[in-house]
């Protein structure tokens, strides 16, 4: 058997390419985050409501979700090389045209365009490092790669706030022209040829019901707030339009061989356990990015600069979590962990749902700190456990399920929690503390959701630390097939 040290080394090549990969999927993860920053500035310039300006998160990171399931047939017909190009010029032209918005409605449109690529760079990224690795150097390369995605929640709002202090608005999105071009010319240099395109069957039918059954049905429900006009019908509409869609795909999905999203993976009940987890985790990460930097700059009245550096210590305590959550899991198994997490990022939530009593900046920062910490171990408790029960050769299916799941929950997330904040403003009066109480109500919302997972974590399987696992079978032994309850089964 094969020791540690007899592992191939990553080699030069590699390395380089990973460094490569993260340039561009970097531009891409900290998008996400950065533009929250902004979204006070943005609401002024366009004199745009809390709830209306929300959607140049919403739209970016459900388009996200809407793209990433055709990426595995995008490969086999096109190549990684190829499509990774394409995905970063898609990517710099929706930069450029949100750098030039005109009007609110413009900058949600060219978020879309923008969403395509960014939802494209991330799973390719995976893709072709997983090809270049193979899987003796795979675990390695993703620990290196990782570190754009731990840095970007605390990077995203810092570098945000600088920007837009010292640039304007404008300039967060064109801080990703030299990032794309600089990854675009390296990739040209470096990435691989792979395997030539080939013809690979596309889910058209799936493709025409579920990415617009998904938007209408956010869409829908973010509208519910406009029940009292005269358009009141069309959210509504929305909303049925869209669950008929969405049952027409479950229809469909389960009676094709490759569909684009594979519902049998829902037969396993801790692969369904997860994924609902993954939902509620995208809300939970999400929906305060949209709440925090809000409250901070209306309500509390700090720069754009300022409000950067409020929000660094939530994605410090985020990076704590995931360096600290692989060992966790691999000891006390995927069940405490959630719990444990879930347990304290709503104790982390707790001081903001007090806004109307004015508590102080360091008591919030703290509990930013306990917040992000419990995100970040909620994180990777998720995907410890999402595939447990999941055939080898159904993985890469699985992976692509989950992401769509955690990108339409961070979309949805930002879309209720901006539909609940605009219901409290509309009953708040325009004293400051009444402001800071709609948003500590609706901080309520968010604590709520929270606990939600709660419920899911109890599918969970109690599984043992993997030593003692190795204890009793041997690290080559074929394990016994135990009971959610963690009891062998007969």
């Amino acid at each position: 058997m094969p020791t540690k040290s007899e592992a191939p080394p990553l080699g030069r090549p590699l390395i380089v390419l990973a460094g490569v990969q993260m340039v561009g999927s970097f531009a891409a993860l900290l998008d996400a985050t950065i533009v929250t920053v902004a979204l006070d500035a943005t609401s002024r310039e366009f004199d745009a409501s809390e709830s209306a300006v929300a959607w140049a998160s919403t739209a970016y990171l459900l388009t996200m979700a809407l793209v990433t399931p055709v990426v595995g047939w995008a490969i086999d017909r096109f190549g990684a090389r190829r499509m990774w190009m394409s995905a970063l010029t898609v990517f710099l032209v929706g930069s450029v045209l949100c750098g030039l918005a005109w009007s609110l409605e413009s900058l949600v449109a060219f978020r879309v365009v923008q969403g395509i690529g960014g939802g494209l760079v991330l799973p390719l990224n995976m893709a072709i490092l997983a090809q270049a690795a193979g899987p003796e150097r795979f675990g390695r390369i993703m620990s290196m790669v990782g570190i754009p995605g731990q840095l970007a929640p605390i990077m995203g709002p810092v570098l945000g706030g600088v920007i837009v202090a010292a640039a304007g608005w404008r300039w967060i999105f064109f801080i990703n022209i030299p990032l794309c071009l600089l990854a675009l010319v390296l990739s040209w240099r470096v990435l691989p040829a792979g395997l030539p395109p080939g013809k690979a069957p596309l889910d058209r039918v799936g493709l025409a019901l579920l990415p617009p059954g998904l938007v209408l049905l956010v869409y829908g429900f973010s509208r519910i707030a406009d029940a009292g006009e005269a358009s009141s019908a069309m959210p509504a509409l929305c909303l049925a339009v869209g669950a008929v869609l969405l049952v027409a795909f479950v229809v469909h999905a389960l009676r094709v061989e490759a569909p684009l999203i594979d519902l049998r993976l829902f037969v396993h009940r801790t692969f369904t356990a997860s994924s609902v987890m993954t939902f509620l985790h995208g809300i939970a990460v999400y929906g305060p990015l949209l709440l925090l930097p809000l409250f901070y700059a209306r309500v509390r009245g700090y720069d754009a600069g300022e409000v950067g550096w409020l929000l660094a210590p939530q994605g410090i305590g985020s990076l704590i979590g995931i360096s600290v959550a692989g060992s966790l899991a691999d000891r006390y198994g995927a069940r405490p962990l959630v719990i444990g997490s879930t347990v304290l990022t709503f104790v982390g939530t707790l001081p903001f749902t007090q806004l109307s009593a004015d508590p102080p900046v360091s008591l919030l920062s703290a509990a930013l700190v306990v917040r992000g910490f419990g995100v970040g171990l909620l994180g990777v408790a998720i995907v410890t456990a999402a595939y447990r029960d999941v055939p080898a050769e159904r993985i890469s299916r699985a992976t692509g399920t989950i992401s769509v799941v955690q990108r339409v929950g961070a979309s949805s997330g930002t879309a209720v929690i901006a539909l609940v904040l605009g219901l409290q403003l509309a009953d708040a009066s325009a004293a400051p503390a009444a402001e800071a109480g709609a948003y500590g109500n609706t901080f309520w919302w968010s604590a709520g959701l929270t606990l939600v997972a709660l419920i899911p974590a109890a599918l969970l399987p109690r599984m043992r630390p993997a030593a003692d696992r190795q204890d009793a079978g041997g690290a080559d032994a074929a394990p016994r097939q135990r009971s959610d309850s963690g009891r062998p089964a007969s």
